[in-house]
């Protein structure tokens, strides 16, 4: 079976109704992302931090996977494929994706603020004074701006396994994640799905699909299935 690997940041999810923050403005849901999304964020004003990704985790029990998410784990059935996403949601899981990769962390779960390596399902919302198992305030499972990626030479590797890449829904504008394009051998297929332009140095060797990615899944997913 070849290798297909997938690609995956905010624009997929946002076609189930789950919105970005980077449309230009550098807010997240009106809020300055490193208020949100940095360590400095949450030194500053913990309450703040857990109500914003407490809401978030709200939104997310009230959208759906898309027709996007639902084709690409349908692709299971003729490749061995390896989601790498940015996206912090559970929707590839729910459309029946098996192997995912969240290299920014996952909203469902939260840890000890003292020790990432604590982690617990967190489907409710994470309050002051709700503690881990070490004695230390729970907080978001999310790799906030300014934190390590731990998973992500896991994902160099499954990208450097790779026959084939699609890159979907994603500008590439958030490192490490964007190396993660100059990682695919000399022969691999590279495809990317992106509406906008995108910024990320792949040459003239990708296959550049402007569309949408629930459109450009529609549009690609016969082409892979031949190359099965």
């Amino acid at each position: 079976m070849k290798k297909l690997a997938i690609l995956s940041g905010a624009g997929i999810s946002a076609e189930s109704g789950i919105k970005t923050f980077r449309d230009g403005d550098g807010l997240w849901e009106n809020h300055n992302i490193t208020d949100v999304a940095s360590p400095e964020g949450w030194r500053k004003d913990r309450e703040l931090v857990l109500e914003f990704y407490n809401q978030r985790r709200r939104q997310l029990h009230e959208v759906h996977p898309n027709e996007a998410h639902r084709l690409v784990a349908e692709l299971e059935k003729y490749f061995d494929v390896q989601i790498i996403t940015q996206n912090i949601d559970d929707l590839h899981e729910r459309a029946g994706s098996t192997n995912i990769l969240h290299i920014h962390g996952e909203l469902f779960k939260s840890c000890s603020c003292n020790n990432k390596n604590l982690i617990y399902e967190e489907k409710g919302d994470i309050k002051i004074g709700d503690k881990a198992e070490d004695g230390a305030q729970l907080r978001p499972f999310i790799v906030w701006f300014g934190e390590d990626v731990p998973l992500y030479k896991t994902a160099q590797e499954k990208v450097k396994e790779a026959d084939i890449l699609v890159v979907i829904g994603t500008s590439l504008q958030v490192y490490p994640a964007a190396g993660l394009i100059h990682e695919i051998k000399d022969d691999c297929l590279l495809v990317v799905i992106n509406p906008n332009e995108t910024g990320f140095g792949y040459g003239q060797r990708a296959v550049v699909m402007k569309e949408s990615a629930t459109r450009g899944m529609k549009l690609l997913f016969d082409k892979l299935v031949n190359l099965a």
